[in-house]
Parts: C-alpha cells; structure tokens; sequence
C-alpha cells in the first residue's frame, strides 16, 4: 500500500516537472508583443509585398519579442490612419491621399502637374516632404512613422479611349482624391469616389466609364478585361503610403525593441524603393497579356489636360483647405516647385 502510494506520488512529481517544463518553454516562446497591423487591400502592389513580408521582417529582428499579424479586413481603407490614432488597433499602413481632404500636404502628388514621376516625387521626399508629415503623424495622428514607400503609378483605366482631352467629357471616373476630383470635373467629367474592391462590378454594371488606380492593383485585378484601355496621364501618379504604430504603445516599448524595429523598417523601405520599378515591369506585362497596352500621352498632352482653365479649382480648394489649417499653401506649393527647380 505504502510502496503503491510512493509510485503514484513519484509518477505525480514527474507530470508536475513536465508539465511546469511545458508551460515554461510556452512563455518563452510566447512573444513580448502581439500587434495587429490594418493593411489595404492592393494585390499586386510594392505596398503588399512589403506589408506582407513585414510580420517575418520583426520577429526575425526581435527575435520573436514581436509578433504583427496583418488583416485586410478590420478596418475600412479609409480608416486605417485614424483607426491607429483613436487607439482601435496598434498598427495600420495608411495611404497618404486618403487623408489629404484633412490635410492638404498628404496630398501634394495629386497637384496637377506639380510632381510628375517616382523621380521627382523621391526628389521632394528627400527635400523636406517625408519629415513634414512625419511631424504631422505625429502632432495630430498620434502615430509614429516607422517607414514609408510610394504606390505603383496611377493608371486610367476605361471601357473606351480616352486619348484627348475631350475625351473626359461625360465620362464617369472612380477618383481617390479632392484635387483629382476637382480636376475631372472641370475637364467635364462626373468624378465618382468608390472603394477599389468595388471597381470591377461598378465597370461591368456601367455604373462608372473608367477608374484611377494604381497600375499594379488594376493589372492585379485584371481590370483590362472590362476596361481595356489602360492610359498614363499622369494624374495624380504617385501615391505615398506610410507604416504607423500608435505612439502610446510604442513610448511603452523598452529602447532596445524600438531600436531592432526601426533597423528593420529602414531595410524594408529601402527595398521598397529599390524594387519599386520591377512591380511597374510585372504589371504592365500583365496588362499586355490580357490584350491591352499601356498608352501613354504626350508631353503635349499632358501638359494641355493640366492647363490653368483645368488646374486651377484643384488648386484653388487644395489653397482653401491649408488656410482653414494654418498653412500657407501657395508656400508649399512654391517649396515644392524649388525643390523639383521648377521656380
């Protein structure tokens, strides 16, 4: 009876070391911090593949401390910057356009004519622009920025040409921005802003004639096949989009953690910038294998659907809103301009 007791005790200890053994490892493993980041959805984008490979990015440089899961589905697109600002998640990689109608300077690459091209946009990222709304993130996003990228170019993607200037008229255009809104509409188009999920079935519906979007999402979502002509104006070309995380949780986090992440975020935005044209190269030979070509208009006519008669109301509401904010717009606008020599 003794001697049974005595094993059933010891059988007992070896399951309690076990088992204090398992839990141990468990915790161990467990990460320090479990963020859950709000993405886009972009299928095809330099923006994806970033945010995509970012969760396997950080737990490789903190060595497991941290741990990101990434959702498409949390929050709207449009809300994924304020979503971090109020608190509701920890992480989000905001687009800057969407926010530009509250404040002006996210918005600068959607300026008729202002930055034409990836090049002159990086031209006035490294000037002054990337640490102005680094300093917006954070005065009034309550965000830190922990890197930054730019969208694929934006394509117009119609059910018919759209090869002149008159050729807008009358057409229905899904936008993404104020100032190409404003600029659609005085070139007599009917601007119509929508969600890119809802692209596809508002073009086979008829409900809009074309859509602004990037190259490499509309390629991705084979938008060809419902609008086969694939046109660059460039139009508002160049969207930026940035990686938040809520600057109350990141003061919590100790230096050494901050110090592994911001090593890794600035490799990730390197790499985005230095792969950014083989996302344009993939998609424009998507593009020609569903049927259709990228067209792109001259110089000339460029610079005629940017003309003062149709520029200026984008600007004129763009200089409004920075007045209602305390900026001086037409500043701005010149610092660019400097920056780019075009003064």
């Amino acid at each position: 009876m003794i001697e049974g007791f005595k094993r059933l005790l010891s059988g007992a200890t070896v399951t309690a070391v076990m088992v204090s053994a398992m839990s141990a490892a468990f915790a161990q493993d467990r990460p320090e911090y479990d963020f859950t980041m709000a993405v886009i959805t972009s299928p095809g984008d330099v923006y994806t593949a970033m945010t995509q490979g970012l969760p396997e990015r950080i737990s490789k440089a903190t060595d497991g401390r941290v741990q990101i899961t990434v959702s498409d589905s949390l929050v709207a697109a449009n809300q994924v910057a304020s979503a971090v600002r109020d608190g509701r998640i920890p992480m989000s990689a905001a687009l800057h356009t969407y926010i530009s109608s509250e404040d002006p300077r996210m918005g600068i690459f959607n300026l008729p004519g202002l930055i034409n091209n990836i090049d002159e946009y990086t031209a006035v990222r490294e000037a002054f622009w990337r640490e102005d709304v680094k300093n917006i993130w954070a005065e009034n996003w309550n965000a830190v920025m922990l890197a930054d990228g730019a969208w694929c170019p934006t394509a117009l993607f119609s059910k018919t040409p759209i090869h002149t200037v008159e050729d807008f008229k009358g057409k229905r255009v899904r936008i993404h921005n104020p100032q190409t809104a404003e600029l659609m509409s005085a070139l007599g188009a009917q601007p119509v802003p929508m969600p890119t999920s809802e692209v596809t079935p508002a073009l086979e519906r008829g409900v809009i004639d074309a859509v602004f979007t990037s190259i490499c999402v509309g390629s991705a979502f084979e938008l060809p096949r419902v609008a086969p002509n694939v046109q660059d104006w460039a139009m508002s070309p160049v969207t930026g989009w940035v990686i938040l995380v809520n600057a109350d949780v990141w003061k919590e986090m100790p230096d050494d953690l901050k110090k592994q992440i911001e090593t890794a975020m600035l490799e990730l935005q390197e790499e985005a910038f230095s792969t950014y044209q083989t996302y344009i190269d993939t998609a424009v030979e998507k593009v020609e294998s569903l049927g259709s070509e990228l067209w792109v208009a001259s110089d000339e006519l460029k610079a005629a659907a940017s003309a003062p008669q149709y520029a200026d109301p984008a600007y004129e509401s763009w200089y409004a809103r920075a007045t209602e904010l305390g900026v001086d717009g037409k500043a701005y606008v010149a610092k660019v301009r400097e920056a780019l020599g075009k003064n």
